[in-house]
């Protein structure tokens, strides 16, 4: 009895010693919530897609930040914010603060200064004025001032775009409606010969003593428009690579096709040691569509050898009206066709000019595929690949041809 008494003893001696630590080390481990260690900035403000940090709205702390959670701007409106930070006495403190997502960006507005239509033709003018927003599907766009499509005359009208948060953006345009002129008829002379002038074009050895060197390598971009090519000769003339049209989708919601040409370039190019990329000509309006449209590249690659980019090619910006697709939303399209790509082991890519790269795909984290048309570019974004003009001449080809510059790394 005696004995079972001091084990009975014992063992709440133990449980208590056990509750004793325990205790001990909830209060060292445990967070306590304080805002006193640290001091916020004025302006809790935040452009909505932009990348911030804790650290972006802390005038002052005392001590250091452990643990953050990624902010995440892509929803306007207010935000609790919550950090972990180790302050001067070496204790885990939680901070809080509210901040407010916003969006301070007018919409985007593609227009001319004047537009002309014949009598009793409707210029569709919404059609043709491209209006798009960062952050909305549809922003409110439409045009201010009458006109009469019946009545020839200059009207003086104007362009208004507004988004969601109210921010406005104007433009005034004129539209003329005229008469339609019969053209006389002229009765022109036979000449028993006539003289053609060539178009002016760019050389291909021009490029490549230029700006081939050691961290940079000349190709060119091919697709049916090239017709047949002698890629034997197009090896000898200097290129090293050439990009090829896979194929295209017919239009928004299209069926995809396959580049007449696709299988005899792609054979070709690679029986005489070029090496090979791809690129797919997309309408695509929706994440699922583009990550349908990378599959169905992948498929149509998969036997051969594929060592440069499988590359996005979005060039339908006209049909952003009718797609109602936020900027950004253009670009997580874009997004989703490459990690496609990418997880299936290829390289994905986004191919843009200077222009829209600077104006639509300005959220973009990929590897760039820049077209810009000059012997120096002025882009200051990154870019893998150069498309320095659409009136390259190579033997081997009849006709012109796109000539890049790929930057090795």
């Amino acid at each position: 009895m005696k004995r079972r008494i001091i084990k009975k003893k014992a063992i709440i001696i133990l449980l208590v010693l056990i509750g004793i630590i325990s205790f001990i080390i909830y209060l060292n481990v445990r967070i306590t919530d304080d805002n006193s260690g640290f001091t916020l900035k004025d302006n809790l403000r935040v452009e909505v897609y932009s990348e911030v940090k804790v650290k972006d709205f802390l005038k002052k702390i005392d001590g250091k930040i452990i643990q953050e959670n990624k902010i995440n701007t892509k929803k306007l409106g207010k935000q609790e914010i919550s950090f972990i930070y180790l302050n001067n006495d070496n204790q885990k403190r939680r901070g809080t603060f509210e901040i407010k997502v916003v969006d301070t960006e007018e919409p985007l507005v593609w227009i001319n200064n004047n537009y002309s239509t014949p009598i009793g033709n409707d210029p569709e003018l919404n059609k043709q004025i491209v209006c798009v927003d960062n952050y909305d599907n549809k922003p409110t766009c439409k045009i201010k001032g009458d006109y009469d499509i019946n009545k020839p005359g200059t009207y003086n009208l104007k362009f208004i775009a507004k988004d969601s948060s109210k921010n406005k953006i104007e433009y005034s345009f004129t539209l003329n409606v005229y008469e339609k002129v019969e053209a006389p008829k002229v009765d022109t002379p036979k000449t028993e010969s006539t003289i053609v002038s060539e178009s002016p074009s760019t050389n291909f050895n021009d490029i490549l003593n230029n700006y081939k060197n050691k961290s940079t390598e000349v190709g060119i971009d091919v697709s049916r428009y090239q017709g047949d090519i002698d890629f034997k000769k197009v090896k000898k003339a200097g290129a090293s690579f050439v990009m090829i049209r896979v194929g295209y989708q017919v239009g928004t919601n299209g069926k995809y096709k396959l580049d007449p040409y696709f299988k005899n370039n792609i054979k070709k190019a690679l029986k005489n040691d070029l090496k090979v990329g791809v690129y797919f000509y997309s309408y695509a309006d929706s994440k699922k569509e583009a990550k349908k449209q990378a599959k169905w590249v992948i498929k149509q690659i998969k036997d051969y050898d594929i060592t440069l980019p499988v590359v996005f090619d979005f060039e339908s910006f006209n049909a952003f009206n009718e797609m109602e697709l936020s900027i950004f939303g253009l670009n997580e399209i874009a997004d989703s066709f490459i990690k496609t790509v990418n997880d299936n082991g290829y390289d994905g890519m986004l191919y843009g000019s200077k222009n829209y790269l600077n104006t639509i795909w300005k959220y973009h984290t990929e590897e760039v595929w820049l077209a810009h048309y000059t012997d120096k570019t002025d882009y200051d974004g990154d870019y893998k690949m150069w498309q320095l003009c659409d009136d390259g001449k190579i033997d081997g080809i009849d006709g012109y041809v796109d000539i890049n510059i790929l930057y090795k790394k």
